[in-house]
């Protein structure tokens, strides 16, 4: 029998499953604490190697080098390790990419670019970056990440998410607000002002809207809350059902189970897909009658990409969506 993976997206570009979470570290005992949190909770979030703000002036390459051997090292067990490089502006941003890609271009999970002015910025960044990846006989095209963070990348995001390459654009809310100058209130950069000022509003729904159209997974910037499980949990929930956001970062060890909890999908659906697709698959992925409602191929690619997305929040599958599907 068919798989779903090999019916349903036949000539076009299948939407990336990536994990809920995507938790940021600057430090090597930051990113090795997250490590080993992600041994107990299973590959349900992704690390960032922060090589942009992690580093400190003048030893931008030992930090780059410590941060390519995080991403090769016995203890990334799942490959979900990524790293941030430095801007386009600054003059490190090209040497982040050459040594990691030298030491690590092979296990790279994915490079995310900051405060790209516009889709120039990101194409010439990620041009460089394909260069690097045939010079070093990488044999892949690493994904790519992009922070919509300035007014020329939040003008261009649609240019942006349609690039070669771009998996997700991330919401870079602290330099979003920063950028306006004072005529954002600093209250917008946490809740619940960031789900209410207009301007903040606009941004989030641009670059989701932008992201979703082009097949791209759309980030939602972090909380600021560290220790109110609750309130994190709250937030991810509003970014996930009122704005779109399929994807959360987190900076504190704290804020990663709220937010898979928040991002999962409800496990009654997650049921009802299982049973949709198998009755699909047993049916040649034709048109089917199920508990009295009409399925086709349109409705599959949902139920298909909410199974994923389930999987990677570490939901319990059914059995037989399980069997079927992931085995």
């Amino acid at each position: 029998m068919r798989h779903p993976a090999d019916v349903l997206f036949a000539g076009e570009k299948p939407f990336p499953v990536l994990a809920a979470v995507d938790h940021y570290a600057g430090s090597e005992k930051l990113m090795r604490k997250a490590l080993a949190l992600q041994h107990e909770l299973g590959p349900v979030f992704d690390l960032t190697c922060d090589c942009e703000d992690g580093a400190r002036t003048g030893a931008e390459a030992e930090h780059a080098e410590m941060v390519a051997g995080i991403v090769v090292c016995a203890d990334n067990r799942y490959g979900h390790v990524g790293a941030r490089v430095h801007d386009v502006t600054h003059p490190h941003w090209q040497r982040d990419l050459e040594i990691l890609i030298a030491r690590a271009g092979s296990r790279l999970a994915f490079v995310t670019l900051p405060k790209v002015r516009g889709a120039a910025d990101t194409r010439h960044q990620i041009e460089t970056l394909r260069r690097l990846e045939a010079a070093a006989r990488t044999g892949r095209e690493i994904p790519v990440h992009v922070l919509i963070e300035t007014h020329g990348a939040l003008r261009e995001a649609w240019d942006i998410a349609a690039l070669p390459g771009v998996e997700s654009l991330d919401f870079g809310l602290m330099d979003f607000v920063s950028g306006h100058h004072g005529a954002i209130p600093g209250a917008a950069m946490k809740s619940p002002g960031q789900f209410t000022h207009p301007l903040v509003v606009r941004a989030k729904v641009e670059i989701a809207a932008a992201a979703l159209a082009n097949g791209v997974v759309p980030s939602h910037n972090v909380t600021t809350e560290l220790k109110d499980l609750e309130l994190i949990r709250h937030d991810a929930e509003r970014a996930r059902r009122q704005f779109g956001y399929l994807r959360m970062w987190s900076i504190h060890p704290n804020q990663i189970v709220p937010i898979i909890e928040a991002m999962r999908p409800d496990f009654s659906e997650v049921e009802e897909a299982s049973g949709i697709l198998a009755a699909a698959q047993e049916g040649g992925w034709g048109p089917i009658q199920h508990r009295g409602k009409l399925h086709d191929r349109a409705s599959y690619r949902y139920y298909w990409e909410l199974l994923q997305r389930a999987r990677s929040t570490g939901m319990v599958l059914p059995d037989e969506g399980m069997r079927r599907f992931f085995s």
